[in-house]
């Protein structure tokens, strides 16, 4: 039977670039030419950003399957114009769940132990929870899938703290062979889309329900410092650091802001951008001493449990309590993850 496949394979004449990126899962030569990018500036919520990104890309990766467990537009996973699979019309590219995380995950398991596809599949971040048996399983057997996780902090505002993740990002950073990434802008969204298509194995996105700011430098210095897992955003003014401010998503644009704060008081400050421990942890001793010099004092604010980060920072404004119901920003502000309160603590750090 495989023989007589063989026959019939190599007497094909359809399209081997389509077939062999369907069979790898992943885009043919060039798709990422098709990746957007976004000017400093620009306030773009990440899950817009990752919409964006499977949209401008849906053509370049013939085996996109995209879907939701939830409000599909909501979770930045709708591909525009694109049928819906349903009995009677398996040609569609978008999968409709319904409110089933669990079934969700475990039929994109499905999907790419099967063979030919790229799964994406969009929930809101806390929802995980639901999910993790199936994460677990992708985790365990390196399935290739793509979880678009959004609404990823107390940001996401009024739902409250039945919807607002705290321990989720550092209960998923301790999963074995789940690839975790915390965008800090559309620009670095992007890339980890690209990280997520070129890779082997499962990818965990983990997006914003608010607009963020586009930073400077992401355009440039993304494309390949998230796939090193963190980078140097911000350099000091002069000589070494004198601190180093560490964010992950939404909390990178604290840590710009509060190092002009500290700039303008003679203190020189260096931003890093920390998307992934995971792809981090791959580098070299030396790529990581470079990026975070272990002689300077370094601080990292994340809006979730500060769980974890004591290995790489000597401290960390983080979240140690559920959340509450407000608009995010006032949420963010009365827990205290703020640019000021950073500037505080840091100052307080080089003083002690």
């Amino acid at each position: 039977m495989r023989e007589e496949w063989q026959l019939r394979f190599d007497s094909w004449d359809g399209d081997r670039g389509a077939w062999d990126a369907c069979m790898k899962s992943t885009g043919l030569e060039g798709w990422d030419a098709k990746l957007p990018t976004w000017n400093p500036g620009e306030d773009v919520a990440t899950r817009k950003a990752i919409n964006a990104c499977l949209n401008a890309t849906a053509g370049e990766i013939p085996g996109l399957l995209a879907g939701a467990g939830d409000l599909t537009g909501n979770t930045g996973v709708k591909i525009d114009d694109a049928q819906n699979q349903e009995r009677g019309s398996e040609i569609g590219r978008q999968i409709h769940f319904g409110i089933r995380e669990h079934a969700m995950a475990s039929v994109m398991n499905g999907l790419a132990y099967h063979g030919g596809i790229l799964p994406v599949g969009g929930t809101f971040f806390v929802f995980s929870d639901y999910m993790r048996p199936a994460v677990r399983l992708a985790a365990l057997s390196q399935t290739k899938v793509v979880f678009s996780w959004t609404h990823d902090s107390v940001g996401l505002g009024e739902d409250g703290p039945t919807h607002q993740p705290i321990e989720h990002l550092a209960s998923l950073r301790a999963m074995p062979g789940l690839r975790l990434i915390r965008p800090a802008d559309a620009n670095e969204t992007a890339e980890a889309w690209r990280v997520a298509v070129e890779s082997e194995g499962p990818t965990g996105l983990v997006l914003t329900r608010q607009s963020v700011p586009v930073l400077e430098g992401t355009a440039e210095l993304a494309t390949e410092g998230l796939a090193r897992g963190a980078y140097v955003l911000l350099k000091e003014q002069s000589g070494a650091p004198d601190v180093v401010l560490v964010g992950t998503g939404s909390e990178v644009q604290l840590c710009v802001a509060a190092a002009r704060t500290l700039m303008q008081a003679g203190v020189s400050a260096r931003v890093v951008s920390f998307p992934s421990w995971d792809l981090f942890e791959a580098q070299s001793e030396e790529y990581r001493r470079s990026v975070l010099p272990a002689e300077v004092p370094s601080i990292a604010i994340e809006a979730a449990s500060p769980f974890g980060w004591e290995r790489y920072v000597d401290d960390v404004i983080g979240i140690d309590h559920f959340g509450a119901s407000a608009a995010g920003s006032v949420v963010l502000e009365k827990f205290g993850i703020t640019a000021e309160a950073l500037v505080d603590r840091a100052t307080a750090l080089i003083g002690s």
